[in-house]
């Protein structure tokens, strides 16, 4: 355990627990949906402020048992709303409350896949922020651990934009065939944060923070108020960028912007991946960066193409007229006929020529259209208590994130890599194969 892993301010943390001597406790495992529908969830939040508020709204609805941040101050803003939890700074001692049902995790990225695999390991519904890893084994541990237990569990990756209506609609009109058969696709971010290198060390940490549990697994830096000087909601741009704590933009606004495109394609995992970008840096993860991953054929499409753009670099757009830097997070789809091009709210058909008449395309009826899923963390909680299926699992989640952080490891070894998804290996880099992991400091386990 890190040392002061549980929270020093005794009177906050009686104040707070004495209210869940009255709590109903509901056995842990047990299928809600299946056994009294209206019957609420345990929930373990861990990390209670930025992300995490915005599941607020909906876990007020379910009984939320346990609360677990690194920042006293982040632990008392919750409890304020959620005043029956017991309170914990170290998510491991957390997951071993006996009572919970199901596990929402929004802590910094480099803890994720930890907490997700514990969580799972221990039976726990689980609802994990994106991205699910910062590694290739990371990523590909989180998703094997979940098809071991899929059946039992109800899982989601937080990747909500999903939930948006054009996404359906995308997928219909790339099946319908409404730019003919499909070629390829990419997607891109402009989104530019540049950061020289790890801040240098700067004071001390502030008493509420455990700044030892929120290093965590990664390889320690010294602390620096810049790693907590953003707002709520967006403070994971200030250490995201850095390769000991996130994966940069292909972890962040990628796990967002790939999900359109891979929501339509129906891929598994790439068969090669490269990439180039901006010179490597050892400490910050790359601002301008271009990769290309070959996706096998499926059932309905051939083998195709897919490329990440970020930073700058862009797509070549199908026409002059049409200026895709306007659009900062996009997706463009290339078919035998013509081009689909969307952010996550709009979308655009551009005809191959001034002369097709898209007759060969029949739109669906208004009764033939994906049904929405409503409320992304909606659908999730009431898989935990009915079906179990929700749309953004870590198998789906998984496998693209595995893609994603491939096409990194690409960038750092600076070539084509070939790939065996089956196995986990590149099959033309000793040098990469090193790279599908990460180091982590003594006394973390990453299957615990």
């Amino acid at each position: 355990m890190g040392k002061n892993s549980k929270i020093s301010r005794r009177s906050f943390i009686k104040s707070v627990s004495a209210g869940s001597a009255g709590l109903l406790i509901l056995p842990s495992g047990t299928l809600f949906g299946q056994t009294a529908p209206s019957n609420k969830l345990n929930v373990a939040l861990i990390g209670t402020w930025g992300r995490a508020e915005a599941h607020y709204e909906g876990l007020k609805n379910e009984n939320v048992v346990a609360l677990c941040d690194v920042d006293e101050d982040h632990l008392a803003f919750a409890a304020k709303v959620f005043p029956n939890a017991k309170c914990y700074a170290d998510w491991r001692q957390c997951l071993e409350q006996k009572d919970i049902d199901a596990v929402v995790c929004c802590t910094p990225d480099s803890t994720h896949a930890f907490i997700g695999v514990w969580a799972m390991n221990r039976g726990y519904h689980l609802y994990l922020e994106k991205p699910c890893g910062l590694s290739v084994e990371e990523v590909r541990l989180v998703r094997e651990t979940y098809l071991k237990n899929k059946g039992k569990l109800a899982v989601q990756h937080g990747t909500q934009r999903h939930a948006k209506p054009n996404f359906n609609r995308i997928r219909e009109l790339i099946h319908d065939g409404a730019i003919g058969e499909l070629q390829s696709v990419c997607a891109w971010g402009d989104r530019q944060l540049r950061k020289p290198g790890y801040p240098a060390a700067a004071g001390d940490p502030p008493a509420s923070l455990n700044y030892d549990l929120w290093i965590g697994p990664s390889p320690y830096h010294p602390y620096n108020p810049e790693y907590f000087s953003g707002q709520s909601g967006m403070n994971c741009l200030q250490w995201n960028m850095y390769w000991d704590f996130g994966a940069g933009q292909v972890g962040d606004m990628g796990s967002h912007t790939m999900d359109i495109a891979w929501n339509a394609i129906d891929a598994q995992l790439p068969v090669s991946a490269s990439a180039t970008g901006e010179a490597y840096n050892p400490e910050v993860t790359p601002v301008e960066l271009t990769m290309t991953f070959n996706l096998p054929a499926n059932d309905w499409r051939p083998a195709i193409e897919a490329n990440w753009y970020q930073g700058g670099a862009m797509p070549a757009s199908p026409r002059e007229c049409v200026d895709l830097s306007k659009i900062d997070h996009g997706a463009m789809f290339k078919g035998s006929k013509g081009h689909l091009i969307c952010s996550f709210d709009d979308r655009l058909i551009l005809p191959s020529d001034d002369n097709a008449d898209m007759t060969y395309y029949k739109p669906r009826s208004q009764e033939e259209l994906i049904e929405p899923m409503g409320n992304f963390q909606q659908e999730w909680i009431d898989a935990c208590k009915g079906n179990l299926k929700t749309t953004c699992d870590l198998e789906y989640g998984g496998n693209k994130m595995e893609m994603m952080l491939l096409g990194l490891v690409a960038y750092r070894v600076g070539k084509e890599l070939e790939y065996d998804g089956a196995a986990g290996r590149v099959t033309n880099s000793d040098e990469a194969n090193e790279l599908l992991k990460r180091s982590y400091r003594p006394g973390w386990a990453l299957n615990g």
